[in-house]
């Protein structure tokens, strides 16, 4: 049976991935506010930690959870690009403020246009049913986002702007995937539909 993608966005168990990707952006934003170490070298730990959990555990679960073939493959790109870059940066602390603003600016533009090219892909997908996808949405508004982040690394930032920049992205697309992946769950309906149905 065919149901409507956008209703099955609202009915679909990944509400956790948002969620989950909030608060691991949380945690190091949290971090970064109360630590007096602004310095490239803690602004890369923070970031290479951060990075290589995310992408390992958001990646494995949106390779779960999604039904989508390309989606899968753009998330399983942006995956490995994150555990990639969180282990450069983990390898190379001391690698100064000039390394600290590429890698990330880097991680931000790969990141950014990946997840939007999902959102972009996964509303076109619902396009049909007449609803706007909720998912869809908050992938191109992170992926916006990510690419600000990209654009602003490009400009000759002190280590305390840098690092404190960081942490104002992660706070804010924490808030808002927080925010986004209780919406999903709190609109879900009683009746739960299967993998097969959301692919329709």
């Amino acid at each position: 049976m065919s149901i409507d993608r956008a209703a099955a966005d609202a009915r679909s168990p990944f509400w956790v991935v948002p969620t989950l990707r909030a608060a691991l952006a949380l945690v190091p934003a949290l971090v970064i506010t109360f630590s007096p170490d602004h310095t490239p070298a803690f602004g890369l730990l923070v970031f290479g930690s951060w990075a290589l959990v995310s992408g390992a555990v958001i990646g494995a679960l949106q390779l779960r959870l999604s039904t989508d073939r390309g989606e899968q493959v753009l998330f399983s790109i942006s995956a490995v690009i994150s555990a990639v870059a969180g282990l450069l940066a983990l390898a190379t602390t001391d690698g100064g403020l000039p390394l600290f603003l590429l890698l990330v600016s880097a991680w931000a533009a790969v990141a950014g246009i990946l997840e939007l090219l999902a959102g972009i892909r996964r509303r076109a997908r619902v396009a049909r049913s007449g609803a706007p996808s909720p998912i869809a949405r908050d992938w191109i508004v992170v992926g916006v986002l990510t690419g600000v982040l990209a654009v602003a690394y490009l400009l000759p930032l002190g280590s305390v702007v840098a690092v404190g920049l960081l942490g104002a992205y992660l706070v804010v697309v924490g808030v808002y995937l927080g925010i986004a992946g209780l919406s999903l769950r709190w609109d879900r309906p009683a009746t739960t539909v299967t993998r097969n149905e959301e692919a329709a």
